[in-house]
């Protein structure tokens, strides 16, 4: 191959990288590749006495090469998409304090008045992401309470910080482990953020061009392109979301459809404990976007 063929394929090769990290994608759990493409989002608001609430999201996928010529094209996406990655957590931990776990293939996050949290969704098996937060915490000072429960598929710890508890639960779901690591602040929920008393809040929007249906407890919420698509944005979006696209159910775990306009419906199963508030968003090529609130 000539060095003019080589800089051609390269310069395509660049071409594509665009084309992938401006298009949605999907999570693709469980399958190792040559390549990766992401999609991610940040947004940040300002409010009253100098409060700053942001947010972060972030999807990857892994695409399966299969020819010389797609995978020498494939070096300049992966390459621009893992620097992408590390870019996204660095800027994430910088904000929230919070590690993600190795391997992640979605994750979302807050950082608001109300509290600090991580969500995240990765193929590794529960022990692997266990022992990495036990390792990434424990290097940060914070300590483990008595009472931590560690199973084969779930696990909860509340660790001991100078800013207040966080706590960790973990838990197994078909081909992935479930993360989450959250840590309440000192400022009041406003009336759009609180749930009932011993109850959840799940507050529903749609981030697509498409319109979309959240089924929950079998309750079929319908959201036009874009409804809500803010919600988690700020305690102020939230307070403006209509009453129609807000759940308020007792705790427990939940099986959660989304069915976005010419895509197929996706389900999985969501757990929820009482006093809590969660965004559901629909997202891009059908992705559940769960992120703690409250």
């Amino acid at each position: 191959m000539n060095r003019r063929t080589l800089a051609a394929l390269l310069a395509a090769g660049l071409v594509a990288a665009t084309a992938v990290l401006a298009r949605p994608v999907a999570a693709s759990l469980g399958r190792e590749s040559a390549t990766d493409a992401i999609q991610f989002g940040w947004s940040r608001t300002s409010g009253a006495n100098d409060n700053v609430d942001q947010t972060w999201w972030a999807v990857r996928s892994h695409d399966t090469l299969h020819n010389f010529v797609e995978r020498l094209l494939s070096i300049p996406v992966g390459m621009m998409a893992r620097g992408a990655g590390a870019r996204f957590e660095a800027k994430l931990s910088e904000h929230t304090g919070l590690p993600l776990p190795e391997g992640w293939a979605l994750a979302t996050a807050k950082d608001s008045p109300q509290i600090r949290s991580i969500y995240a969704e990765t193929p590794r098996d529960l022990g692997s992401v266990l022992g990495f937060y036990r390792d990434a915490l424990g290097k940060r000072g914070w300590t483990e309470k008595d009472g931590a429960v560690a199973e084969p598929d779930r696990a909860e710890i509340t660790f001991l910080t100078r800013e207040g508890s966080l706590l960790l639960r973990l838990s197994r779901q078909d081909d992935r482990t479930i993360a989450e690591l959250s840590g309440r602040k000192f400022a009041p929920a406003t009336i759009g953020l609180l749930p009932k008393s011993g109850q959840v809040r799940l507050m529903l929007g749609n981030k697509t061009d498409e319109a979309a249906v959240i089924t929950v407890a079998d309750q079929a919420v319908n959201l036009a392109a874009h409804a809500g698509e803010e919600l988690a944005n700020s305690d102020g979006a939230a307070g403006e979301l209509p009453d129609s696209q807000k759940l308020d159910l007792p705790p427990g775990r939940y099986k959660v459809t989304l069915k976005v306009d010419g895509g197929a419906a996706a389900s999985r199963e969501f757990e929820v404990a009482a006093n809590e508030t969660w965004g559901l968003l629909a997202g891009a090529d059908g992705v559940l976007l769960p992120m703690r609130l409250y």
